[in-house]
C-alpha cells in the first residue's frame, strides 16, 4: 500500500484504515485486518528486528513482493535475549515507513504499510518455534544485522547448548538442523545476506560457522553442504534510518488515522551491493523493482571494493572534508553547511575536482551518486550535527580523505588544494591546550565546544598546540602513526598547510575559504 506525498499533506492514506478508526471512535492499532496482509511462503529469516532492517531490507521485499517479484514473507528473529517483542504482537508485525527527504530537488514523502513481515520470533522464549522454521521448504533467505559486533567467534561457546551466545554459533546450529532435517539435500542450502557493517562481512560470518564446525567436531558431510549448497554474500548498505520519530508520531499517525508504535522512518536514498561467487538475482530480484525514482539501487556484481571506495570517499569523505570547516564557519548542522554557499561551493568543488578524478567506476556512475549524496546533505529531516561527525576526526581523515588525496597528487604532481585545506581545518579544530577528563576544549569565537577523539590523539594535541604555526603543522604531518606515513615528506606540502593555517588564525575560517576560492 503505497502512497506517493507531499510534507504537508500526507493525502488518500489507507483511506479504509481512516474510516474505520473514526466510526469506532478512537485510534486502533494497526493489524493485519487493516492491511490486507496476504499469505505468502515464508522465505526469509531475519536475525534482528530493529528499525534499520525494517527501513531497508524489509521495505525492498514488500515492493518487490507487490510488484509480482519475489513472492515471499518474513519472519524476524530476536537475536539477543534482551527486551520483548510485545510491539509486533501487539501490531501483528504490520508497520508503517515514511522515506523523508529531498528527490530531484524537491521534498519528498513516501508512506508505506509494511506488510511482508508474517511473524517474529523469540527463541529465548519459544525454542522449537524458532529453530523448526529450519525445516521450512520454503526458506531460502537468512539476512542479518548483528550489529559489527555480532559476527564474532566465541571459543566458549558450547556445542551442546541449543542457543548459543554469538550469532555465528545460532546459525551454524540452525543450518546443521536444517541439514539434518532435510537429509542433506544440496537444493535446500541457504543464501545468506548480512547487512553488518565489517569488511566483507560475509567471508567474515562464513568463517565464523567453519570455525564452529571445527570446534563441535560436527559431520564432514555438513562442512561439505555449508560449502556447496549454501551461498554467504558480501554486502555494502548505504540509507540513513532515523527510526521512530519520537517527536512527531503522534501528529504522524493523527494524519495516518491509526496507531503505530513500530513508525518508522528513512532517507529516500538507498543502495544495497550485494558480492557472491553464484549469480542469486534471479532468485532475489531487488535489482529489478521500481525504486529508481527515489534514487534507490541495488547491485550484484563480484566485486564489492569499488563500490565501497565510493562511498567512503564521496559520502564519508565529504563529511571528514568540510564538517570542521563549516563548523568553525559558523554552521552547526550538515543541513546549515548546505545552505550555505561558500561551504556548498567548497564541497561540491573537492568532490567535482579532487575526490572523483582518483576513482575506479566510470565518471558518469560518480557525477550520478555524488548528486544523490549532495541531495542527502540537504535532507530537511535529518537534523545531523556537525559536532557528532567530527568525532575521531584524525583517523577518519586518513580512511576517507587520504587515499583520495594521494591519488590526486600521483595522477597531477601537485597537491589537492581543497583536500590539503582540509588539513588545515582540522588543524585548527584540534588547537588546544585545555584537556581534561578526557576531552580537548577548543573554541569557536568565545564559544567551548568538545574535541573527542582517542586520548593518544588528544594528549598529541594539548602538547603542540603551543607551538609557532609552521612547527605544529609539521609535527601532524610527520606524525606515521596518525597517517600510516609521513606527509611531511611531501613536497610542498607542509608550507602550504602552515599557509592554509595562518589565513584562519588571522583573518576567520570564512575568509580563509573565500580566499581559497580565488587561489
Amino acid at each position: 500500500m503505497l502512497v506517493d506525498c507531499t510534507v504537508k499533506s500526507l493525502y488518500h492514506i489507507c483511506v479504509s484504515i481512516y474510516i474505520k478508526a473514526l466510526n469506532e471512535g478512537n485510534m486502533k492499532l494497526i493489524n493485519k485486518d487493516m492491511t490486507s496482509f496476504k499469505e505468502r511462503p515464508i522465505k526469509v529469516v531475519q536475525f534482528g528486528e530493529g528499525n534499520f532492517l525494517r527501513g531497508f531490507v524489509d521495505y525492498m521485499i514488500d515492493v518487490a513482493n507487490e510488484q509480482g517479484l519475489f513472492n515471499g514473507n518474513i519472519v524476524l528473529v530476536k537475536p539477543i535475549e534482551f527486551g520483548d517483542l510485545k510491539r509486533f504482537d501487539e501490531q501483528d508485525c504490520q508497520y508503517t515507513l515514511q522515506l523523508r527527504g529531498i528527490v530531484n530537488d524537491k521534498e519528498y514523502v513516501e508512506t508505506r504499510i509494511i506488510t511482508s513481515i508474517a511473524d517474529a520470533v523469540d527463541p529465548f522464549v519459544d525454542y522449537t518455534k524458532y529453530i523448526d522454521l529450519a525445516k521450512l521448504d520454503s526458506l531460502r533467505f537468512v539476512v542479518s544485522n548483528t550489529t559489527e559486533a555480532g559476527i564474532v567467534f566465541d571459543k566458549d561457546d558450547p556445542a551442546n547448548e541449543p542457543l548459543n551466545i554469538s550469532f555465528p554459533a545460532k546459525l551454524t546450529r540452525f543450518l546443521q538442523t536444517r541439514f539434518d532435517f532435510f537429509k542433506g539435500d544440496p537444493t535446500k542450502g541457504l543464501i545468506i545476506l548480512p547487512v553488518e557493517l565489517i569488511d566483507d562481512n560475509g567471508i567474515a560470518l562464513k568463517k565464523c560457522v567453519n570455525q564452529y564446525i571445527n570446534l563441535w567436531h560436527l559431520d564432514l558431510k555438513f562442512a561439505k553442504w555449508v560449502e556447496e549448497a549454501c551461498i554467504f554474500t558480501s554486502t555494502l548498505v548505504d540509507r540513513i534510518v532515523t527510526g521512530y520519530p519520537r517527536d512527531e508520531a503522534d501528529e504522524i499517525c493523527q494524519q495516518l488515522g491509526y496507531q503505530d508504535n513500530l513508525l518508522d522512518t528513512a532517507e529516500p536514498f538507498a543502495l544495497w551491493v550485494i558480492e557472491s561467487a553464484k549469480d542469486i538475482s534471479n532468485e532475489f530480484p531487488m535489482d529489478k523493482a521500481m525504486f529508481n525514482k527515489m534514487g534507490m539501487e541495488v547491485i550484484f556484481t563480484d566485486n564489492q571494493k569499488p563500490y565501497k571506495q565510493r562511498k567512503v570517499r564521496i559520502l564519508n569523505g565529504a563529511h571528514t572534508s568540510f564538517v570542521l570547516a563549516s563548523f568553525l564557519a559558523g554552521n552547526d548542522t550538515v543541513m546549515e553547511s548546505m545552505n550555505d554557499n561558500l561551504i556548498n561551493n567548497y564541497i561540491k568543488n573537492t568532490l567535482a575536482n579532487e575526490v572523483i578524478p582518483t576513482l575506479q567506476l566510470p565518471k558518469a556512475q560518480l557525477e550520478i551518486y555524488t548528486k544523490a549524496v549532495i541531495q542527502r546533505f540537504k535532507n530537511p529531516f535529518i537534523k545531523h550535527q556537525l559536532l557528532a561527525i567530527s568525532l575521531n576526526s584524525v583517523s577518519k581523515w586518513r580512511a576517507r580523505c587520504l587515499p583520495s588525496f594521494l591519488g590526486y597528487i600521483e595522477k597531477y604532481h601537485e597537491l589537492p588544494k581543497y583536500l590539503t585545506f582540509s588539513i588545515a581545518a582540522l588543524l585548527r579544530f584540534y588547537t588546544s591546550s585545555e584537556y581534561n577528563d578526557g576531552v580537548l576544549k577548543g573554541y569557536r569565537d568565545k564559544s567551548a565546544y568538545d574535541i573527542r577523539d582517542d586520548e593518544k590523539v588528544l594528549v598529541f594535541f594539548d602538547t603542540i598546540s603551543d607551538l609557532d604555526t609552521h612547527n605544529f603543522v609539521e609535527r601532524y604531518l610527520s606524525q606515521s602513526d596518525f597517517h600510516g606515513q609521513d606527509l611531511s615528506q611531501i613536497k610542498g606540502l607542509t608550507d602550504k598547510v602552515t599557509r592554509y593555517l595562518t589565513r584562519i588564525n588571522e583573518n576567520g575560517m570564512r575568509e580563509a575559504i573565500a580566499h581559497l576560492e580565488r587561489d
